[in-house]
């Protein structure tokens, strides 16, 4: 799943009905945003959609289908409320969770299709963004979540 998760208004439902669905040993794979000072800080003041690592609930009003969002959820789910889904959730194991710096998403103009940077830079960026990666802590967006089904 990419960008589903944290527009999930009932989380809780989304995953005793995946519980329930997928056969252990399998797996949920997810790219999700993520909460670290640069991703609150671009989700905050560059995105459009909710961004509330502060959410006392999971859960958020639905206003139709994957509109409304709260863009750290997963962020909520796995770190800060963590035992919380571990209790809740005993059938799931998060086996993975990393956060990205996606730099090729972003100067490739990520979902509006107008690129930043011409196509021969990608491995530039590719180079760039394995540099960054012992700081992806701060300077992740998103987290690639594995979740393994026991």
């Amino acid at each position: 799943m990419t960008n589903v998760l944290h527009h999930l208004s009932r989380p809780r439902r989304f995953f005793a009905e995946a519980g329930r669905s997928v056969k252990p040993g399998g797996a949920m794979i997810m790219i999700e945003p993520w909460v670290t000072t640069w991703g609150r800080w671009v989700y905050t003041h560059l995105h459009h959609e909710p961004f509330v690592p502060e959410a006392s609930r999971w859960e958020f009003p639905q206003t139709g289908p994957l509109s409304a969002a709260n863009g750290a959820l997963p962020w909520i789910l796995f770190v800060r409320d963590r035992h919380q889904f571990e209790h809740d959730f005993p059938m799931w194991q998060a086996r993975t969770i990393r956060p990205i710096m996606p730099f090729r998403y972003l100067v490739s103009g990520g979902v509006s299709m107008r690129s930043l940077v011409p196509g021969w830079s990608f491995g530039a960026w590719r180079a760039l963004e394995n540099c960054m990666r012992p700081w992806s802590q701060h300077w992740g967006m998103f987290a690639h979540i594995v979740l393994t089904r026991l």
